[in-house]
C-alpha cells in the first residue's frame, strides 16, 4: 500500500473520545521499548509521526492514526514496564481491555515481539489475552537486522513455541532500519480489511 497521507487524529482514553467513523481498525501491541513507534513511522514512511522516545513507558493514551483516510492504526500503552505505578498500570490495562473488547472496528491486533529474544511472559499473557477474545493477531518480529538472516528460522521458531501461536495468525520477520517485511504486513492488514 502506498500512503500518502497519514496524521494523528486524537489521543484516546475513554470509548467516547474514539473516531466515529466505520473505518477499519489495527491496534498496536507490544512491551515498552520494542519499536512501536519505529514500526509505525516505518509504515507510515513517516520519520517522527509516532514520537519515539528513549524513556519507555511514553505512550499512556490510543492514539489513533488516520492513513490515507481509509483505516486506523490504534497505538495501545507499551505494557510490561515497571517505572510506572501499579495505578496507573492497572488504569490503561482497563483502558486497553475495554477498547479490545467493544470496539467493533478493531479488524485485528498487531503484536509486536523483539526478534532477538523469546518472548517474555507479558508477551505470552497478551497473546493470550487476544485469543481468549478470539481477536485476530499478526506477529511482528521486529528488529531482524540486528541478527543475521541464517538465524531468522531459528528464532522465528522459538517465538512460535513461546507463544503457542496459533497457526491461522500471521508472524512476519520486521525491520524498521531495512524495511524487511512491510510490504508483507501492508498485504496482510489490506487481507482483513
Amino acid at each position: 500500500m502506498k500512503v500518502v497521507s497519514s496524521e494523528i487524529v486524537i489521543s484516546a482514553v475513554k470509548p467516547e473520545q474514539y473516531p466515529d467513523t466505520e473505518l477499519p481498525e489495527f491496534a498496536l501491541a507490544g512491551r515498552s521499548n520494542v519499536g512501536k513507534s519505529s514500526f509505525i513511522n516505518k509504515m507510515l514512511n513517516r520519520k517522527g509521526l509516532a514520537r519515539i522516545s528513549s524513556k519507555p513507558g511514553k505512550t499512556q493514551t490510543l492514539n489513533f492514526y488516520l492513513i490515507n483516510e481509509i483505516l486506523h492504526f490504534v497505538d495501545v500503552p507499551g505494557y510490561g514496564y515497571a517505572k510506572v505505578s501499579k495505578t496507573e498500570r492497572a488504569a490503561w490495562g482497563k483502558m486497553i481491555e475495554t477498547y479490545f473488547t467493544t470496539r467493533e472496528q478493531l479488524c485485528a491486533v498487531v503484536l509486536i515481539v523483539d526478534l532477538r529474544h523469546p518472548p517474555t511472559s507479558d508477551d505470552v499473557m497478551m497473546y493470550d489475552f487476544l485469543k481468549h477474545y478470539e481477536l485476530p493477531c499478526i506477529i511482528i518480529a521486529t528488529k531482524a537486522d540486528k541478527i543475521p538472516k541464517g538465524k531468522w528460522q531459528k528464532h522465528l521458531k522459538v517465538t512460535r513455541e513461546t507463544l503457542d501461536l496459533d497457526p491461522n495468525d500471521h508472524i512476519v520477520v520486521f525491520s524498521s532500519e531495512t524495511g524487511e517485511g512491510k510490504d508483507q504486513v501492508w498485504s496482510i492488514l489490506k487481507s482483513y480489511m
